[in-house]
């Protein structure tokens, strides 16, 4: 592959009059990290979901491994074969098993015999470190682990870039790590990776860039270092005091809980 692994140019959405994506444009190099923050409703989900169609873009073009992103199906296929998605509510079947849910894309998708396929899932389940729940349903795991079972399916496509979206905005606060563990050992390995997220500790260790939006445009693009410590537009730093104020005041009512201390 030559050039990006992923780039989008002067891309717009509109859902109506609405208009949700305003000329996007920036590129992600081959096994870079790049981490997309902002406010709700900035368009941070938006712009993932046009990278592979779920959601089709009204201006501008999206390329994805040399491939750009149109009409033809045969694109549309190819680019969804190099580009794995995780959602915020992991999207498992609940009448399969986590082996199951793992094994039957690549069933339907590429033709491959069960034995072989519960075979690649049994090994990606074990990287993400839940073997042991793969003949357990959905139904029947955390939400932790669901979500690990979501990136297991994912890798079990053998992608070659990994597109999260908010992947634990859905979690409790104890289950959040063990997701981000996982995410940020593919990022060690060299995964290609677009992660939509609000986990800004995950962004400071694993990103090679930060991606902040706000009002469907991209207001600035930085190094973690860059944005967290000098970020060079008000709406980043407003946007970063007052994640600031949240996690303070987490924190206090987290003390306050735990001497039974109450107004």
């Amino acid at each position: 592959m030559t050039g990006p692994a992923i780039e989008l140019h002067n891309v717009d959405k509109f859902f109506g009059d609405f208009q949700a994506l305003k000329g996007i444009t920036f590129s992600v190099d081959e096994s870079e990290r790049v981490v997309i923050c902002g406010p709700s409703g900035s368009g941070k989900s938006t712009l993932i979901r046009c990278i592979n169609k779920l959601e089709a873009h009204d201006g501008g073009t999206i390329t994805v491994s040399g491939i750009r992103l149109d009409d033809d199906l045969r694109n549309l296929d190819a680019i969804r074969r190099d580009a794995g998605m995780v959602f915020q509510h992991f999207n498992l079947f609940p009448h399969l098993t986590v082996l199951e849910n793992c094994a039957l894309p690549q069933i339907l998708s590429r033709g491959t015999k069960r034995d072989a396929a519960e075979s690649t899932a049994a090994d990606y389940l074990d990287r993400v470190r839940i073997l042991d729940q793969a003949n357990k349903y959905p139904g029947q795991i955390s939400g932790g682990q669901k979500q690990r079972a979501a990136i297991a399916r994912a890798l079990c496509m053998e992608p070659k870039i990994m597109l999260f979206d908010e992947p634990t905005s859905a979690l409790d606060p104890e289950m959040i790590q063990e997701v981000l563990d996982v995410m940020t050992e593919l990022a060690k390995a060299g995964m290609t990776m677009i992660v939509v997220t609000h986990e800004m500790g995950f962004a400071r260790m694993v990103a090679d860039r930060v991606v902040y939006m706000e009002q469907g445009s991209i207001v600035e693009i930085a190094t973690p270092k860059q944005f967290f410590e000098k970020p060079k537009d008000s709406r980043t730093r407003r946007f970063l005091s007052s994640i600031e104020l949240a996690f303070t005041q987490s924190d206090r009512l987290s003390a306050r809980t735990a001497t039974g201390v109450t107004d």
